[in-house]
C-alpha cells in the first residue's frame, strides 16, 4: 500500500473517535448526537470519499451443511421472516444487518422487503428451482454504505450430501474502495459474517427435530 493509501487511512482513524457511538460501541459510549442511521451514512461517507473509486464486481459465497433434507431447508429458507438470532459483534459494531424479511419467495417476479437495522433492501424473485436454487437481485439498497458497497443480487444453491444438505448462500455486489487489495479481504470478511447471520436464522426456522447440528465453512475466493 503506498503512501497515498496509508495517509487516507490514517486520516480516516484520526476522524473515528470523533463521531458518535454505533449502538453503543463507539469510542464516546454517553454521546449520541446522532441516530445509527445518521453515523452509519457518515461513517460510510467518509470512507467512501477518502478510498473511493471505479466499482469492482465482486462474488462472496458462505457454504453451511444442514443435518436436514434439502426439502426441510428449503423450507425453513420460505418460512423465516424475523431473524431470532443476534447477530455477532462485528456485524452489529460495523454494518447494518437484517432483522426481517417479507413476501413471496416462490414466485418468480415477486418482491421481497428485506428490513435491516438501519435500513433497507428490496429484492425480486429471478428464479425458482424448487427445493434446490432460488436467485434475486436487488431492486434497491438504502442502508447507508452504498459510497462503499452496493449489492447487485445473489442466489442460495441448496444440494444433497448423503443425510445432509449444503446450502450455498452468494452474494453478488459492486465494490467502490481501492485499493482492492486492501478492501477486498475486508468486505468478503464482512459478507461471510452477514451470510452466516442469515444462514443462522434460516436454520433456526427449520422444523424441530430436522436438524440436529450444522458446520459453516467460509468459501475462499
Amino acid at each position: 500500500m503506498g503512501y497515498n493509501s496509508n495517509y487516507r487511512l490514517f486520516s480516516l482513524l484520526a476522524a473515528y473517535p470523533s463521531l458518535p457511538a454505533r449502538n453503543g460501541l463507539g469510542p464516546f459510549q454517553g454521546e449520541m448526537s446522532m441516530s445509527n442511521e445518521q453515523v452509519t451514512e457518515v461513517w460510510f461517507g467518509l470512507v467512501g470519499r477518502l478510498f473511493g473509486g471505479k466499482e469492482s464486481a465482486e462474488v462472496v459465497t458462505t457454504p453451511v451443511h444442514f443435518h436436514a433434507t434439502p426439502e426441510a431447508v428449503w423450507q425453513g429458507m420460505l418460512l423465516y421472516e424475523d431473524v431470532p438470532v443476534r447477530p455477532p459483534f462485528l456485524l452489529r459494531a460495523l454494518l447494518p444487518y437484517p432483522v426481517r424479511t417479507q413476501g413471496d419467495k416462490t414466485r418468480v417476479g415477486a418482491t421481497i422487503q428485506c428490513t435491516y437495522q438501519g435500513g433497507d433492501l428490496v429484492k425480486r424473485i429471478q428464479v425458482v428451482e424448487q427445493p434446490h436454487f432460488l436467485k434475486f437481485e436487488v431492486l434497491q439498497q438504502r442502508l447507508g454504505i452504498e459510497s462503499c458497497v452496493v449489492t447487485v443480487g445473489g442466489s442460495y444453491a441448496i444440494e444433497s450430501c448423503g443425510d445432509n444438505s449444503k446450502i450455498v448462500l452468494t452474494t453478488n455486489y459492486l465494490g467502490h474502495l481501492r485499493p482492492r487489495a486492501l478492501w477486498r479481504p475486508v468486505e468478503r470478511f464482512m459478507a461471510h459474517q452477514l451470510h452466516r447471520h442469515i444462514l443462522d436464522g434460516m436454520r433456526a426456522s427449520l422444523p424441530r427435530g430436522s436438524s440436529r447440528h450444522s458446520t459453516a465453512r467460509a468459501a475462499r475466493g
